[in-house]
This record gives C-alpha cells, structure tokens and sequence, in this order.
C-alpha cells in the first residue's frame, strides 16, 4: 500500500473508529472534534442532479435508492475502505454492528429501511446521518457524505419549512473549514441556476474547498456541448471541473455491472468529439483519484493540527482515566486496603470543612454566635416573671403560712422554672450542629472522587456515619441537659449575698417588709430572678458551644469511622467485594474511555510512522 493509501486509510480508520466510540453524532464534545479536524467529501446537489450515480460510480456498486422525488432523506456518512486485490466486498452499518451485507441490493433495502424507521414512511428529512461503511478492492480510500437533494418548494406530504431545512442541513456539513464539497450540477441545465454551485459560493467564495462535477453530459441536445463549464470558463473553480456519465435508466432498469458502466463511460469520453481531449480527466474513476489525491495533500498539511488535537485528547483521557481509578484487585487483602484508602480519603475531606480548607464548617459558629443567642432572647421570661405569676408561685410556695421576710422557697420555684427554659435552646444546638455534621458527611462523601466509583461503599459510610453522628448528638444532649440541671441543682450564692446589702443602699428597708404583700414588692422579686436569669444565660450561652464542640465536633473529627473499622475488618473477601462493586455507568465509561485512549494512540503512532515515510 503507497504512502498515501496509507494516511488517508488511516484517517478513515481514526473517523471510522470514532463513529463506533460515539464520538461522532452525539458523543462529548471534547471527541467529537476530532472527527470536524479530519477532512470529509460532502455531496451536494439539486434534486436528480445525478448525485446518487455519481456516488455508485465511485463505489462500483448499486447501492443507493432511487426513485422520483426526495429520496435521500437523511445523511449517509458512506467510508470506503480500499481491501486486497481478489478480497470479497462486503458492507457493514454502525446501527447493525458485527453484521456483513454481501448482497448490495440488501444494504439499498437497509439505508431505505432505516431512513423510514427515524423519519416514517414520509417525506419527511431527518439530521440524523446514516453511517455505512464498504469494504472493497475495486474502491479509494474516501469519506463521502451524502446529503439530501436541495429543493426549491415542498411537495404534498412535506412542511413548508423543508426547503429552508434542508438547505440548514447542508449547511451544517459544508460550513466545516475541513470539509471538501463535491458539487453536482447536471449538464442538461444552465450552470447558472445550479442549486450545488450556489451554496457552494456562499461558504466557501474563493473556491478552495470545491470540486465541481457536471453530470449528465450525454443527456444534452444535440449541437451543444459543456466545455465551457469543464475548460472553467462558464465559471472558475481553484480545482478542475470533472464531467460524469451515468448509466442511462435502461442501463439500470437492466442491472447493467457498475465496473461495466464505468468501462462504457471511459469509451464515451474517449470517442467525444468534444471531450476526446479531456478524456483523461474525466469520469468518475478520475474524480475518485482526484479527490484521493487532494485529501492525502490536506491530511499533509493538518498532520501537525491533527497531532496536537489527538496528543490534547490523549492527555484529557489519562486525566479522566486517573479520576475514574483503575481495576479493582480481586485479593482481600488489597480490596481492604483499597476500603481503607477510600476512607482516608473521606475523613480527609471532612476534617477540611471542619477545619476551613473547604467551606461548611463556619456554619456551626454560626449556631453558636447568632442561632444559640437568638434563642435564648426569645425565651419567655416576661410572662413567667409576671407580677401576676411571681405572685401565685410566691403564694403557692408560702402554703398556710405567708413568708416573714424573704420568700425563698418562692425564689427558688421562680428560678427552677425559668431555667427549664434553657432546655429548648440547648438541645436545638445540639440538633442544628448535628444537622451541619450530617450535611458536610454529604458533601464530603460527593466530593471525594475516589467514592464515586462505588456506590455500595458511599452508602455503607454514609450510614456508619449517620450513626456515629447519631451517638455523638446523644451525649452531647445529655451533657448540655447536665449543665442546665446543674444550675438548678445549686444556686450562686454571691449573687443573693449582694442583696441584702443592695436593699440596705436603698436605704428604706422597712419599707420592703410593710409592702411585702403589695405589688411592689412581687415586681422586686421577678426583678431579682430576671438578673439571676440573665446571669445564668450568660453562663449558657458559653458553655453549651464548649460542650457540643467537645461531643459532637471533637468526636467527628476523631472519630467518625472508628465503630466502621472495626466492622469492616472483620468482612470476609466476598463481603469486600460487594462494597467495591461499581456504578455500571462509571464501568461503562472507563470502558469507552480506554477504547478511546487506545484509539489515539495508535493514530498518533501511525500518523507518525506515516509522514516520517513521505
């Protein structure tokens, strides 16, 4: 095989491989890039411009449906693989893989079938390309997109939009800097009113990219001729026009053998009095070569692009390859270490958004600074320190006898039942911290790249987790409960010494003893718990972020997981293996991800060995 077979054998490999991968029509992005950087033959032409025959010549083989109208309704994406002299031709489709196709007549019924199964029995266009590839000794190594028939006005069965959408999907291919558009235009019509020439102009106005090809020449009246068009005078492309003859309807009506036609289509041009002279460059065997011989010079000249994408791409995939992980070890003993790492790797994480290196954890000071205070000033201090209930707790406390002096059962009931209060702010925080812990379990466990390949085993420390969260806020509640009953329990004595002195300052105590029943007196008492009250909120209000740090946070950080290493070492093989089962997802895609990789780096080891050998 010549160096040039080679590349653009190579090429055809790379786009055929990139098809099967998904690279192409609906594949990611950063892939399918690829495939836009390698060179394509799009067909362009007016409806029953010959586009079909032009195509079967090339091939050598009647494979495409025929018929009046739309035929063509969506794309077929046709690569031509050049095979062994005496090899047997074959066709295979992506949509039917590992299946062959000897008999064209088949492949003909297939592409028809297809084209209906996406678009009904209508005539209807979709975007959705037909891919097909063709195995053969009789044939170039070429990538030929053929695209439905541009059209001028819709015909019953269509939408009125069909012009502008096949137009929109022509455009779609031949807008591609690296596409090579083959345009069609029948002889027997002025090559002014070509449809294929038109938008031809539009993308590609300098002509570069273009290869005219002028069908129908033994289909013209008699006494003319299209050597204007082919000797570029009519109008001038960068490449030389190339005329076509195709088989005549009787010739297809009779199976006429393709080879058999393009032998009778070399007789034409080389008996044309008129062509006699171009007879060399012309007919669909020198249009194959013409294009063969122009891709080998554009897959030149894109080597280094094309080797820059593919290393890019090479380079995205080891990265991803390293996010996905490698297979798992099947020995016990390493799938424990491998659980072990996993959970390092977790704890790790979650210690940072405790410690600040990620963000979550100042939401627990937030508890503490603006929840737990909040809180507390909320707490209905007014209505238990009432003149009207500091009066019934004093009078029930008294009993039979009224208090003589101070009333401190009264004072006693008063306090013990407004620090009941405190209860409800405490274990809140106790709750709204553990709700902060189980969220950054959360997101920790979303955020360690190395869990995502196991969802048995995010599960399983997402519950040990829980759990051990779960034991931490248990006694973290009964500590800050403690410190609330310990307030209750015993009572600051120095506060209550400084009152009497208080009393004395004021200067009028026998005022306080007359007045004692009167609502004064039980407006001073409910003033006396508030202060007291206030005191002891304050203590609270220190306290309680010191015990639920050390109970809660202090344990999460050293402790999570130590009840789930216990267990887990206790698992046997089987066991381990369960929590290492993958996401078939993330399987499936370090499968495709490995194919891909394998994929570009034999291109780049052939495009190497290829051009080092020009």
């Amino acid at each position: 095989m010549t160096t040039m077979e080679s590349l653009i054998g190579l090429v055809n490999r790379i786009q055929r491989a990139c098809t099967v991968l998904g690279d192409y029509g609906g594949g990611d992005n950063t892939f399918s890039s690829l495939w836009e950087a390698l060179p394509t033959v799009a067909v362009v032409g007016g409806q029953s411009s010959g586009k079909s025959s032009v195509l079967e010549s090339i091939v050598g083989r009647d494979f495409l449906p025929r018929g009046s109208g739309i035929v063509t309704r969506r794309p077929l994406v046709l690569q031509l693989h050049k095979t062994e002299e005496g090899s047997q031709e074959y066709a295979e489709f992506l949509h039917l893989p590992r299946r062959r196709f000897t008999d064209f007549a088949v492949v003909r019924k297939e592409i028809q079938d297809e084209t209906d199964r996406i678009t009904g029995k209508t005539k209807q266009i979709s975007p959705v390309p037909i891919h097909l590839s063709i195995y053969s000794p009789n044939v170039v190594n070429l990538t030929l997109i053929d695209l439905p028939g541009l059209t001028k006005v819709a015909v019953e069965g269509q939408p009125e939009s069909i012009v502008q959408d096949i137009e929109s999907m022509v455009r779609s291919y031949i807008e591609k800097p690296n596409c090579i558009i083959l345009a069609i235009s029948p002889a027997n019509q002025d090559i002014a009113t070509s449809d294929a020439i038109k938008i031809s102009r539009e993308v590609d106005p300098t002509g570069e990219r273009t290869f005219g090809v002028l069908t129908k020449l033994d289909l013209m009246d008699k006494g003319t001729n299209a050597l204007d068009v082919l000797e570029g005078r009519s109008y001038r492309l960068q490449h030389p026009w190339v005329g076509i003859v195709n088989r005549s309807q009787a010739d297809i009506n009779k199976n006429v053998d393709m080879i058999l036609a393009r032998r009778k289509e070399r007789e034409y041009f080389s008996t044309s009095p008129d062509y006699g002279h171009l007879g060399s460059k012309m007919g669909s065997e020198y249009l194959a070569k013409l294009l063969s011989k122009h891709l080998e010079s554009v897959i030149r000249a894109r080597i280094p692009s094309i080797l820059s994408l593919i290393n890019k791409s090479i380079d995205e995939l080891e990265s991803e390859m390293d996010h996905l992980g490698r297979p798992i070890a099947v020995d016990a003993g390493a799938q424990l270490y491998t659980i072990l790492e996993l959970c390092r790797a977790f704890d790790r994480i979650f210690k940072e958004h405790l410690d600040g290196g990620r963000p979550g954890g100042d939401r627990i000071y937030g508890v503490f600074d603006n929840q737990l205070p909040a809180a507390l000033r909320k707490l209905p201090f007014d209505r238990h320190l009432s003149v009207q209930n500091v009066r019934k707790v004093v009078s029930e406390a008294d009993g039979y006898q009224p208090h003589l002096i101070a009333p401190e059962q009264g004072y006693r009931r008063l306090i013990e039942g407004a620090l009941t209060y405190f209860r409800g702010p405490t274990e809140a925080s106790v709750d709204a911290v553990h709700f902060v812990l189980k969220e950054l379990v959360r997101k920790s466990i979303g955020e360690t790249q190395e869990l995502k390949r196991f969802p048995p085993l995010q599960a399983e420390i997402a519950a040990a987790a829980g759990e051990a969260l779960e034991r931490f806020r248990e006694e973290s509640k009964k500590t800050v409960i403690r410190l609330v009953d310990m307030e209750s329990s015993y009572l600051t004595v120095d506060f209550f010494r400084r009152l009497p002195q208080e009393v004395e300052k004021g200067g009028n105590p026998t005022t306080s003893t007359v007045d004692r029943y009167a609502e004064g007196h039980f407006r001073r008492i409910g003033s006396t718990v508030s202060s007291y009250i206030g005191l002891v909120s304050e203590t609270l209000k220190n306290t309680i972020p010191k015990a639920v740090v050390y109970c809660q946070v202090r344990e999460a950080k050293q402790s999570l997981l130590n009840y789930f290493y216990t267990q887990i070492g206790k698992k046997e093989g089987k066991q381990l293996s369960q929590l290492l089962d993958e996401d078939p997802a993330l399987m499936e895609r370090r499968q495709q991800c490995a194919k891909r990789l394998e994929l570009y780096k034999s291109a780049r080891d052939e495009i190497d060995s290829v051009s080092w050998a020009r």
